[in-house]
């Protein structure tokens, strides 16, 4: 499996514009990328732009801080399913995960989960847990309930923390989740060699905004 069909190339800067959205679909196709990743904002537009293509598109829900009531979740998922989003990448209740609230974190994800099922095209679940700001065993126990919530990934970080994916995290989180969910690394891939070493630590996907540059 290539590289570029790992990724997902990304844009989920504040300032993006209709033609940054363009240009991102279109290295998309030119490149074979998994994904383009956009804020929900621009679901519809890109679903537009890569229709009859096998490039997805990918969204963020309660992103990024995870802060957002599980309920608000819930239906920030259905919209952009219902828009045309094939995958969504939400960020967990952080703060829960820190108390080991693990109902609460259950409680978001299953919500999430559920929802994006809803539309006649049912999206897959990325979790984003933000190790960052976790220690190992809130990561592993995160990862436990995201299986258990029936999510198809687990993901490392936004890009808007205090810190990205770490080598060390990605195999955690593949040690933790075993064949029954896959992991995306994510924050701080800039080249080839460190996209390498993720995917070799157990990562099957990349999130990135130099998607381009890692294949080129």
């Amino acid at each position: 499996m290539s590289i570029a069909s790992m990724i997902d190339h990304t844009i989920l800067k504040a300032t993006a514009t209709s033609a940054d959205i363009e240009k991102l679909c279109a290295e998309a196709r030119q490149y074979g990328f998994s994904s383009v990743c956009v804020n929900s904002v621009w679901v519809k537009k890109a679903s537009e732009l890569l229709a009859g293509s096998p490039v997805s598109v990918c969204t963020v829900v309660g992103f990024p801080l995870g802060a957002m009531s599980h309920t608000a979740k819930a239906f920030e998922a259905e919209d952009a399913a219902a828009n045309g989003a094939n995958e969504i990448d939400m960020v967990i209740d952080i703060g829960a995960v820190l108390e080991g609230r693990w109902a609460d974190v259950e409680d978001d994800v299953s919500k999430v989960v559920a929802a994006a099922k809803k539309g006649p095209k049912p999206a897959l679940v990325k979790v984003i847990l933000e190790n960052c700001y976790l220690n190992k065993e809130q990561i592993a126990e995160a990862c436990r309930i995201c299986v258990k919530c029936g999510a198809e990934f687990v993901k490392t970080s936004t890009g808007f923390g205090t810190g990205g994916a770490t080598v060390e995290d990605v195999a955690l989180m593949k040690a933790t989740v075993g064949d029954k969910a896959l992991v995306k690394a994510a924050g701080g891939i800039r080249d080839k060699a460190t996209a390498e070493a993720m995917i070799a630590a157990g990562a099957s996907r990349i999130g990135c905004s130099a998607g381009v540059a890692i294949v080129s």
